[in-house]
């Protein structure tokens, strides 16, 4: 396999942890302030009723049943040596702490779960949650993805995202205190925003102490406020070549030593409604990768320090 201009997560997790490591997607039963009223009764304009993880475990099957389950299969044809139990849906610290403390040892039920990664909100992580992860970051890799999508508070207003980047700043700047691995989760493609903008996104994330980026295409799911904005013609998805060629530029603005966990979206085909090109997820890796080379570039090639 050719090589990719840009740090894989494969390659970091086999380098820090000795093995190859796949996550395990579980859905841990959690909700959202943006969806129970804390907040919001919406939701993100762009979240279904199955949050970000479309192919997660379901909770109800019970959180170690399905762990085993997935440990059972051949986890899609991956096989790996060692495995991250990987909270997906919605915001994992959204509970208090002992509920946190049972949902989390639940999943981790099997020697070769050697990991504990947590995706949530800037702001539903409190230094009580932090103190948490920290005792699980003395045995085990943790890692918590916090769901930014946008630098801009405007447009995070207008996808009501309900989150403003200062938490962003402040949740970083609390879990890297700790030794926690942080990665910031971003979009592609959100509605009023152009390539200027996604590269003020990458500026932004280049200067908080993150170790790694995940580059989310946003797609169309049925049922979502997007959905309604896409059908009446308020929102018009970008283009394979538009979203490719921005992200291929954002690698080269990142910094050198992010590890990149993702480049593009994965929607179940049974609730996408558009673009079509996001169910191709090798047409789209392939596409970026070529981009970069042909462009002779490469992760950070065009990054500078401020």
């Amino acid at each position: 396999m050719t090589p990719v201009p840009y740090n894989t997560l494969s390659s970091y997790l086999k380098e820090r942890l000795g093995h190859k490591t796949v996550k395990i997607c579980i859905d841990g039963g959690f909700t959202c302030p943006n969806r129970d009223g804390s907040l919001s009764t919406g939701g993100c304009r762009f979240c279904s009723e199955r949050g970000s993880g479309e192919f997660a475990a379901v909770a109800e099957r019970g959180i170690t049943e399905a762990v085993q389950a997935r440990l059972a299969s051949p986890l899609g044809g991956r096989r790996a040596e060692r495995y991250i139990a990987y909270f997906q849906n919605f915001s994992g610290t959204y509970a208090p702490v002992d509920t946190l403390r049972r949902r989390y040892d639940a999943a981790l039920c099997d020697p070769r779960i050697i990991g504990l990664a947590v995706a949530t909100r800037p702001d539903c992580v409190t230094e009580e949650i932090v103190d948490l992860l920290a005792t699980y970051a003395r045995r085990l890799y943790v890692s918590v993805e916090l769901g930014l999508q946008t630098a801009s508070d405007e447009v995070a207003t207008r996808m009501n995202i309900a989150c403003p980047r200062a938490a962003f700043t402040r949740t970083v700047h609390l879990l890297a205190e700790r030794g926690i691995d942080v990665v910031a989760h971003i979009m592609v493609g959100l509605p009023g925003e152009d390539r200027a903008e996604a590269l003020a996104t990458m500026d932004f994330v280049n200067r908080h102490p993150v170790k790694g980026i995940k580059i989310h295409s946003l797609y169309v799911a049925q049922g979502t406020a997007l959905a309604e904005d896409c059908r009446s013609g308020n929102y018009i998805p970008l283009s394979f070549a538009d979203y490719t060629e921005t992200v291929a530029c954002l690698l080269a603005h990142a910094r050198p030593d992010l590890v990149i966990h993702r480049i593009t979206g994965d929607p179940s085909k049974d609730t996408l409604i558009a673009p079509a090109w996001c169910t191709d997820k090798r047409r789209v890796l392939d596409a970026i990768t070529q981009k970069m080379k042909k462009n002779g570039w490469y992760q950070g090639c065009f990054y500078t320090e401020t």
